[in-house]
């Protein structure tokens, strides 16, 4: 029985790229960032949301930046990088890690919407601070170790209609 006090503070730290890529080539769909907060607040005292995203150069995100703001979570825009011979990359693990620690002095959970293995170091200093770790991600994409070390992992592929989008018509 996982136990979850309303008076609980919680940071939610959403790692955009990481979701939507997992949603795309899992489902091809999108994910519904809303209910990914309420499932990540359940009813507690939302302190900060922060959702991590990349920028490119046609701004075509724009909107979607817009309405996450509506949802009430903030974002970290980063542009993304390319690179001679065509690679490109936005990387905001130590973005994320770096507000995660900073935040963490103001709250007693962190959830981590994000599968990446990378952020196993990470849940394991917040854990040693005292701090209750959630992770809310696609349980099929999802480092299996991240998963075992979290206090609570909630696998959005258990109710894929209420964390994705209905897929348009074209």
């Amino acid at each position: 029985m996982i136990i979850k006090h309303i008076g609980q503070r919680v940071a939610v730290l959403i790692d955009v790229q990481n979701l939507y890529h997992s949603a795309k080539n899992l489902y091809q769909s999108r994910v519904n960032f809303q209910e990914i907060l309420k499932s990540s607040v359940s009813g507690r005292n939302l302190i900060r949301a922060f959702a991590y995203v990349v920028r490119t150069k046609t701004g075509e995100e724009k909107p979607f930046f817009e309405a996450l703001t509506k949802l009430g979570i903030e974002t970290r825009v980063r542009d993304l990088q390319e690179f001679y011979g065509g690679m490109k990359k936005a990387d905001w693990d130590v973005g994320i890690t770096v507000d995660a620690i900073r935040i963490s002095q103001d709250v007693d959970t962190i959830v981590l919407a994000s599968g990446d293995g990378d952020f196993l170091q990470l849940v394991e200093f917040l854990k040693n601070q005292g701090k209750r770790v959630e992770v809310i991600a696609f349980g099929r994409s999802a480092s299996a170790k991240l998963k075992e070390v979290v206090d609570e992992f909630i696998d959005i592929e258990k109710e894929p209609k209420k964390y994705l989008l209905k897929k348009e018509k074209k």
